[in-house]
């Protein structure tokens, strides 16, 4: 045991950071130095394709952030790469000096492989490793660009899938004769390829590259047969090597990978190694499950107890693009075997079963893994199947040719069963933390981390919850967006991303709808999702709008109308009055009201007026206030210094600023916003969905704030020294509400959700901030104008589509 001494990590990467849960869970107090070469420590590299589609960002797949590192102690050198161990003295050195050790364990994971091909150090060639390529390729894929990734394996469809996903033409090439043959047989390859070229993926199966073309920059690939793919980036993906340069510097026992015995232990006892470096009984780990086991005994070690790394046989369960894939065991052609096929081409299943005499010993399935684990516990088992060889096929719920209930498959399966593969937990794992007061599916992930990093794992975990807690389990805590469809409102946001769907009948057709052309609480969330992540590709549905934003004005008890201008920070003038008198008269307006929104509302209007009052306002340059919107409502101001002996800042005329920057944008509830001169908070700033509050050393931003249904006050996220950074930061904030809230969510209820210190970590971050700010911009591009100047030729024209009111989700 090594409590109370030097302990030092080299690597910041998934098993390194399970082992270090686990020592200190274990109470390890000694001292803890971590090395890692990037400038970051140990995030989720499971998640990086989501992040390269932009379905997260890099903030929401961090494990442990550097509250977690300050708590336990740990001296983090990020940035800072380990250049020699000197074995003898017990120290380790980085460029800035070193560091001894009592207890040293090596972590560095594998490097990817470069294929020796002329060309390959040109600019814009990369490989798929960590955070740094990944931006790499973020920045090259903008729509129309064109991508080649070399490599059909897990890794570079995923690559090649995410660059899709933002706009850019990609190519795969692949040197076998179907993709991802290690896991798949011909059959699924088939099927795969199919897809992937469904959603505008090139694939060239047994293509050799024979070069990389480019002056100065990467141009082009040539292959072997003479075929040439332009090429603004190439991802190479052909696969990873143990990186173990350190170890062999070091003189200690290399194989393919860094020889380790069954406590993790190499040929120097005071050195340990795990993770993708090593090399055990002749093995080598890329899955993480069996990292993550190397984990929990490497921290046993350290701490003194018995524990022995014994590897299992680990399942292959993936997801590229939506399309789910399974495979374990040997699935290869050899004499004295035989297969199990299904194949159902209307659903796109294939379903291949392969037996060895009385036993199963691979399977492969595609489009359909429910009954995964199941097939994968038999193999494990070489349990004799011959009294269900007839019903096979057809997983637990038909064992023996006797129907089932819908949860025979997890409960026919032992406690020892894996659930979660990327973190390693067993079925017997999660019953316990349920019975142990875990009894909805967020407390589950934080006991067991089962379902808590690709996700794919979510409904087994759900099975295992509904049998365990019987009628104390409630279901689909998040439920589906409306009776259309099983999909979640998260569910959808992230499929229209991550498939490129770009209308609403590509999300009905490709995610299974229900009901043919949806619903009025479907169609108006779909419509601002899609506006939301392709503002620039998109074309707004206005027959999916709600009926107030289809007729822009707030429908009364009556029929009639409200009809609100917009006064930018609540300022007005005589002319801007006038006219509204003026109007007020000729349309014969029974109340003129002010708001507390600091406007004047016009009530009672008649709808067929509609189109002439906004043609007489919009003559007076006045634009609609979009009262009824979901997006920017208001911005109220105090006179500020312009006026107040109390005021610090110029709070009206930042408010006008605020406002004629918001105003317009589409975002998933009404957003209002205050700006108060001085903390006596004269605007109400505090109770806005975005509060300023201006002081002498700059401006307080605050968030998250209600005074409707719910009274609440904001939450402080930051602050800024000048206007400029105010309306950046709000402005980034706005987007990060836009892209990541469920819709008619008000922005206190998606905090809530998603916790401040991530929002915060993403508007401080100032390269994050601005990429916000920018996407905010370019959609305010595109959809900041005045609908009634769009609406102003005839009310003829004008007139909203009939037959669908959508009033039901208002």
């Amino acid at each position: 045991m090594i409590a109370r001494q030097r302990l030092v990590v080299i690597g910041a990467g998934m098993a390194s950071g399970r082992m270090l849960e686990q020592l200190f869970q274990a109470g390890f107090d000694g001292e803890v130095t971590l090395f890692n070469a990037e400038p970051r420590g140990n995030y989720n590299r499971l998640m990086l394709s989501p992040v390269l589609s932009g379905e997260k960002t890099y903030e929401q797949i961090v494990t442990h952030d550097a509250d977690w590192y300050a708590a336990h102690g740990v001296d983090c050198r990020f940035g800072e790469a380990v250049v020699k161990i000197e074995r003898e003295d017990r120290v380790v050195y980085s460029n800035a000096g070193g560091v001894p050790y009592d207890a040293l364990v090596i972590a560095t994971g594998s490097a990817p492989f470069m294929i020796p091909v002329s060309g390959r150090d040109l600019p814009g060639v990369v490989t798929y490793r960590d955070l740094e390529d990944t931006n790499a390729m973020i920045a090259a894929s903008a729509p129309g660009s064109k991508a080649v990734v070399i490599g059909g394996g897990l890794l570079g469809l995923e690559a090649a899938a995410a660059m899709a996903a933002r706009g850019a033409e990609v190519t795969v090439i692949h040197l076998m004769g179907h993709l991802m043959e290690r896991q798949l047989d011909p059959a699924a390859g088939y099927l795969l390829q199919k897809d992937l070229e469904a959603r505008g993926i090139r694939i060239h199966c047994k293509g050799a590259t024979k070069a990389i073309l480019g002056n100065g920059k990467v141009e082009a690939v040539l292959l072997e047969d003479g075929t040439i793919y332009d090429a603004d980036l190439v991802c190479m993906a052909v696969g990873i090597r143990p990186e173990t340069r350190l170890a062999n510097d070091a003189h200690l026992e290399v194989g393919r990978g860094i020889t380790v015995d069954d406590q993790l232990r190499t040929s120097d006892p005071a050195i340990f190694a795990l993770g993708e470096c090593v090399e055990h009984d002749d093995q080598l780990f890329g899955l993480v499950a069996p990292l993550y086991d190397q984990a929990k005994v490497l921290a046993a070690t350290l701490m003194g107890q018995d524990a022995a790394f014994q590897p299992v046989q680990t399942a292959t369960k993936l997801k590229v693009t939506g399309v789910d894939l399974f495979s374990a065991g040997n699935f290869a052609d050899a004499p004295g075997r035989e297969d199990i096929v299904f194949r159902d081409p209307g659903r796109g299943v294939y379903k291949r079963l392969i037996l060895e005499g009385e036993r199963l010993i691979g399977a492969v399935l595609y489009g359909d893994t429910a009954d995964g684990s199941w097939f994968f516990d038999l193999i494990k088992q070489g349990r004799d199947v011959s009294d269900m060889r007839d019903t096979l096929i057809f997983g637990p719920a038909f064992a023996g040719g006797v129907t089932a209930n819908p949860l025979a498959a997890v409960a026919a399966l032992p406690p020892e069963a894996e659930i979660c593969g990327c973190n390693g937990v067993c079925k017997g794992k999660i019953i316990t933390a349920i019975e142990g007061g875990a009894t909805t599916l967020d407390a589950v992930r934080s006991a067991t981390k089962a379902s808590a990093s690709c996700g794919t794992c979510t409904g087994l975990v759900e099975q295992v919850m509904a049998l365990t807690l019987g009628d104390g389990f409630t279901a689909n805590a998040n439920p589906p967006m409306c009776k259309c469809t099983d999909h979640t409102h998260e569910d959808v946001r992230r499929l229209i991303k991550s498939m490129g769907l770009k209308s609403i009948p590509a999300v009905m057709q490709e995610l299974g709808w229900k009901t043919v052309g949806g619903c009025a609480s479907c169609r108006p969330a779909l419509n601002y999702y899609l506006i939301a992540d392709w503002p620039t590709e998109y074309t707004d549905d206005r027959q999916s709008r709600l009926v107030n934003e289809r007729n822009h004005g707030n429908i009364q008890k009556d029929g009639t109308y409200s009809v609100v201008p917009r006064m930018w920070g609540g300022v007005t003038s005589p002319a801007e009055l006038r006219a509204i008198a003026d109007a007020a008269d000729r349309y014969n307006v029974p109340m003129v009201k002010v708001t507390g929104g600091q406007r004047i509302d016009l009530l009672g209007v008649k709808k067929e007026d509609l189109p002439a009052i906004w043609s007489d306002l919009n003559a007076a340059g006045m634009v609609s206030g979009h009262a009824y919107a979901k997006g920017l409502r208001t911005v109220k101001t105090c006179v500020g210094t312009e006026f107040c002996r109390f005021g610090t800042q110029d709070s009206t005329g930042l408010g006008i600023k605020l406002e004629k920057l918001l105003w317009g944008s589409w975002t998933p509830a009404k957003v209002k916003l205050g700006v108060s001169g001085c903390p006596r908070n004269c605007a109400e700033a505090t109770c806005k969905d975005i509060g300023v509050v201006c002081v002498d050393s700059g401006y307080e931003i605050s968030v998250a704030g209600a005074a409707g249904m719910d009274v609440k006050e904001t939450e402080f996220l930051c602050k800024a020294a000048t206007e400029a950074e105010v309306m950046e930061i709000i402005a980034a904030f706005t987007q990060l509400y836009r892209e990541n809230a469920r819709y008619l969510h008000r922005i206190y209820k998606w905090v809530a959700k998603v916790g401040l210190d991530w929002c915060r970590a993403q508007v401080e971050d100032p390269a994050t901030r601005r990429a916000l700010h920018d996407r905010f911009l370019i959609s305010q591009s595109v959809y900041q104008t005045d609908p009634w100047a769009e609406h102003a030729a005839t009310p003829a024209e004008w007139a909203p589509i009939a037959d669908l009111t959508l009033r039901a989700a208002e």
